[in-house]
């Protein structure tokens, strides 16, 4: 391999190295054509590092137009089938936590996110299934140490007595997948486009945001630190099931209230949900 195979295949790996990174916070149709341009880098590459005569050379163009011409295909298609709609607003039926679940925002949510994909199931049930973080609380010279809500629900979820927090995506997540195998979508980490996305085709979309429904100053969050690595949690963390929105609000069923299509300014809503990580789960169709 020569120098410029060398290079030129670096900078191929660096490109789709960037793509692995960037993924998802990426809509579908930036994707496709990041991902089709490294494609037809690849093939430029190819060709050309081994060109040897002009017929080669014209093998080559035509091989990159014909790659070319199939990119922008694929392109259109998916811009024709994701269409992202100005406003929405779905009826989905809102279910109240209380009384029995002070601390069940996450698992109602849940449960109005799967019966309106017409599962029969009810918060009470998912309250027991939804994994539990049994890690105690403990507080040695002012340094906090408990559970993780990543790995499962941290505290009692029946009583607002003793210590506890909540449930993260990826236990809420996995229990979802077990009424509707296969079909759960866990978008977290993407931005507030692909709820849109979601909406617009549909589908109510469970997430964490603050139960303030806006951006929440540092001196909220207090450090923890738990078997599974230091992190950072606020006890005005809240799950609700997004609904719909507009310009101006974004609107959610609050399990806190049993409120259906609550609203609130969508700037405030994407910025307390970006905050507490930009975490999204729905279903597939």
């Amino acid at each position: 391999m020569n120098t410029n195979e060398i290079i030129l295949y670096s900078v191929l790996a660096l490109f789709f190295v960037l793509f692995l990174v960037v993924q998802k916070r990426l809509t579908k149709i930036i994707k496709a054509l990041l991902f089709s341009l490294i494609a037809i880098l690849a093939g430029i590459s190819f060709y050309v590092l081994n060109l040897d005569d002009s017929k080669n050379f014209a093998f080559a163009k035509e091989r990159v137009e014909e790659v070319a011409k199939k990119t922008k295909e694929n392109i259109e298609k998916l811009s024709s089938e994701i269409t992202t709609k100005e406003s929405v607003l779905l009826e989905a039926t809102a279910i109240n936590q209380l009384p029995e679940l002070p601390r069940g925002c996450e698992v109602t949510a849940l449960a109005m996110l799967l019966q309106y994909a017409g599962v029969d199931v009810d918060k009470m049930t998912l309250a027991e299934e939804v994994t539990k973080n049994t890690t105690a609380y403990e507080v040695v010279n002012g340094t906090i140490y408990y559970g993780n809500p990543n790995d499962g629900f941290v505290g009692d979820m029946y009583s607002l007595e003793g210590p506890g927090l909540g449930v993260y995506h990826k236990p809420i997540a996995e229990l979802a997948e077990k009424y509707l195998p296969g079909a759960i979508v866990d978008f977290s980490g993407s931005d507030f486009d692909s709820v849109k996305e979601q909406l617009s085709d549909g589908r109510p979309v469970w997430v964490i945001t603050t139960s303030k429904f806006k951006e929440l100053s540092d001196d909220n969050f207090r450090t923890w630190v738990t078997p599974s690595g230091t992190i950072d949690v606020t006890y005005s963390e809240h799950s609700v099931l997004i609904t719909g929105y507009d310009k101006d609000y974004v609107y959610f069923n609050d399990p806190l209230t049993g409120e259906q299509n609550k609203k609130a300014p969508i700037d405030d809503f994407i910025a307390s949900w970006v905050q507490m990580g930009s975490q999204a789960i729905t279903y597939s169709n």
